[in-house]
């Protein structure tokens, strides 16, 4: 057992001359009250209302209220057997119960498997009223007790959850057949296979079931349905179509081979269902829009790729061309532009040979014509002499000074004054460093 350990822990001490009269500081106050008038609201508020507007008590209303209830659950527990009873059917003899719609013996035909135990019970206790031997006996009927053995087999199925399920996986009255190429034509296909697979799903095993949805569904909830259903665990089976086995022990060979008879039964009735389903849904997948809307996407969608892909490709090779043609023109034009470069060099280069030729010419003639600096008939001395200075000093200037010494020079007649020419020029160059002092003389 666990024991209890005191802790004693001293309270703290107050500090020296503390006293609640002066050092006690309240942090709030209570106001004074207020009457208030407080209504009821929902519920109580309706009952309220009602006792006010009847007059009535408490202890009255409840009463007229639990009387009303009362009458209120008589009309239901009229509503649910309110189908009318099919003559043959109240002929039925009671050792054919297992081919017996226990719903429609009820007179719960319109819920079938959604009908609650609740449902079940009370529609029982109508029925046994109505039917009773004895109460036909009293009424001047027959003594037949038949149906009411039906309706005890059919209470005795339907309140064992396990037979009921039985009983459920058989009920072809509670499935709804899947519509005619007909019906789709005419009215809402999606209502219509939204109908088939709400009765199918009650088999699943898995829950809740997809819904068919409509057109306005996504290709995700679409393929998601189709899996499901593809893929349907369902929990039906056939043990209810059994044929009944003898319970004496006597004859266990024949007992053995009904149970055998029996299971290869149920499993061809299983294979035969899961066909069925699956056929069911090829036929819905076929006519359903919604998929054949999805592949026109998904194809055009993928022709789009293909043609953007073919579109690029295409670009590509169309840039490609245009960019070697336009390297292939941009080196044709750099070729012949420097094709023309050279050839204007080379022109230029020949006229100004052929100007420096003629400015020679033009400074040799202005010599001859000043003939060669002497008063007289110039000797072969003095020539050279004249053109071995004229040589040096071309030989120290650029085409461009010759030009413009040749340009000086032209048109000059007078001796002095080509020579004075010349002498500028030859002291310019000795002045630039180009001859030395002395080195020139029969231009001077």
């Amino acid at each position: 057992m666990a024991t209890v350990t005191l802790v004693k822990r001293p309270l703290p001490v107050l500090p020296e001359g503390w006293t609640a009269e002066k050092d006690f500081k309240p942090i709030g106050s209570i106001t004074a009250s207020t009457q208030r008038t407080i209504e009821p609201v929902g519920p109580h508020f309706l009952a309220h209302a009602r006792r006010a507007r009847h007059k009535r008590t408490f202890s009255e209303d409840d009463r007229i209220q639990a009387q009303e209830s009362a009458k209120k659950i008589e009309k239901d527990d009229e509503s649910d057997v309110s189908e009318p009873e099919d003559p043959m059917m109240l002929q039925r003899e009671a050792k054919d119960w297992k081919s017996q719609d226990h719903y429609q013996v009820l007179g719960l035909s319109k819920y079938r498997w959604k009908a609650t135990e609740d449902q079940i019970k009370r529609a029982h206790r109508k029925k046994v009223l109505k039917h009773h031997p004895d109460k036909r006996a009293a009424q001047g009927g027959t003594e037949d007790d038949n149906f009411f053995k039906c309706i005890q087999k059919a209470t005795e199925v339907l309140l064992d959850p396990v037979k009921r399920r039985q009983f459920d996986s058989v009920d072809e009255k509670a499935d709804v057949d899947p519509p005619s190429k007909k019906d789709l034509t005419k009215g809402n296909s999606y209502k219509l296979w939204s109908r088939v697979f709400k009765s199918e799903a009650r088999f699943s095993k898995q829950q809740p079931v997809p819904t068919f949805g409509d057109e306005k569904s996504s290709k995700e909830d679409v393929e998601n349905f189709y899996n499901f259903w593809y893929n349907f665990d369902s929990w039906r089976s056939f043990e209810y179509l059994d044929e009944d086995v003898p319970d004496d022990n006597e004859n266990r060979d024949q007992k053995r081979h009904m149970e055998r008879k029996n299971a290869n039964a149920r499993k061809k009735k299983k294979a035969e269902d899961n066909a069925r389903l699956r056929k069911l849904l090829d036929d819905c997948s076929a006519s359903d829009e919604r998929i054949k809307r999805f592949r026109q996407e998904a194809n055009a969608a993928k022709n789009k790729k293909r043609l953007d892909k073919e579109a690029a490709e295409k670009k590509a090779k169309e840039d490609a061309r245009l960019k070697k043609e336009a390297e292939e023109k941009a080196a044709k034009e750099a070729e012949e532009k420097a094709k023309a470069d050279r050839e204007a060099n080379k022109k230029a280069k020949e006229a100004a040979k052929t100007a420096v030729k003629k400015n020679k010419r033009v400074l040799r003639s202005s010599v001859k014509d000043a003939n060669y600096f002497a008063s007289g008939d110039a000797s072969p001395a003095q020539i050279d002499a004249v053109l071995n200075d004229v040589e040096l000093v071309q030989g120290k200037i650029d085409p461009e000074q010759i030009a413009a010494l040749a340009g000086k020079l032209n048109g000059l007649k007078v001796a002095d004054e080509i020579k004075g020419v010349w002498s500028e020029e030859v002291k310019r160059l000795v002045d630039a460093g180009k001859i030395k002092e002395g080195e020139v003389k029969a231009l001077l």
